[in-house]
């Protein structure tokens, strides 16, 4: 079973049929609720698929539940007013950002339904003109682009169930940019369009920031990110008491849903958030011009 079948997730699986005198195989699509003796997923219409984890040929995790295009864009909208960096500026329905020390604020997002591929030489000349590397953030399935790229990461999202937190900081500290341990400027972190950011420490050992915004759907959402431990302070619980209270803070100012970007490599981020309750929303990947 490769890696990407786990209980729970929603795959489309791809398996042998058992017929002695072909190779014929068959795809289904559904929620893995047994990987051993059997492999089961249990389809929308509630059917129970058995197979036996040899016949397995492939299998590919979707998203929770089916999510539209348009459902893509607008989370990713709301992400992108939320890590905005320095600059902003739109080309033919993408929205550039420059300022910051990586690619989460250095890179181009396709965010309007006419956005497309014949924007690209526009957007690698903005980046050229301030001495930046043209990258571009691509959600999956709104662009034709057949190249891997490079650091992929899935957007994982829940449902808020309301409430209100305390009030949190607007501006981070010292002792948490010391616990951050990233060489991000202040003036990254507090960036944000047309929402508000707020920063917790937990325990004096471990931090987090949140940003509220909203899509072009009307939705609100609280992004959640920059989650980070003291060494000799993890595998406390930590991360999880940083998260539920930036959720909390984010309930109190009208946000309604809550996503997270996470690496496709840190299972330890993955599973803690699973864990909490969020789920595979879409996947993006950043892709060098």
């Amino acid at each position: 079973m490769p890696p990407s079948g786990r209980v729970g997730s929603r795959v489309s699986l791809r398996y042998r049929l058992p017929q002695p005198e072909a190779e014929a195989f068959t795809d289904v699509v559904g929620h893995i609720e047994a990987l051993t003796p059997l492999v089961v997923v249990r389809t929308k219409s509630g059917d129970r698929v058995e197979i036996n984890p040899a016949d397995v040929m492939s299998v590919r995790e979707l998203s929770h539940a089916p999510v539209r295009n348009s459902e893509i864009r607008a989370v990713e909208h709301a992400a992108v007013l939320a890590w905005p960096g320095t600059q902003q500026h739109w080309v033919d329905g993408w929205l550039l950002r420059a300022g910051g020390p990586d690619m989460r604020t250095n890179s181009a997002v396709p965010l309007l339904f006419s956005s497309d591929l014949t924007a690209l030489p526009a957007i690698a000349d903005w980046y050229a003109a301030r001495g930046l590397q043209p990258w571009v953030a691509l959600p999956e399935r709104l662009l034709p682009v057949r190249t891997e790229g490079v650091e992929p990461n899935r957007i994982l999202t829940i449902e808020l169930p309301g409430g209100a937190g305390a009030e949190l900081p607007t501006q981070p500290d010292a002792r948490w940019l010391q616990i951050h341990g990233h060489a991000v400027p202040v003036e990254v972190l507090t960036a944000v369009i047309d929402g508000d950011v707020a920063f917790t420490t937990v325990d004096d050992a471990a931090v987090g920031r949140a940003a509220v915004t909203t899509a072009p759907d009307g939705r609100v959402w609280a992004g959640l990110s920059d989650v980070a431990a003291l060494g000799p302070e993890r595998r406390r619980g930590l991360g999880r008491a940083v998260c539920a209270e930036l959720m909390a803070w984010a309930s109190g100012r009208g946000a309604t849903h809550a996503y997270v970007r996470v690496p496709d490599d840190d299972a330890a981020a993955i599973a803690l958030a699973e864990s909490m309750g969020f789920r595979l929303h879409h996947r993006s990947r950043y892709v060098l011009l």
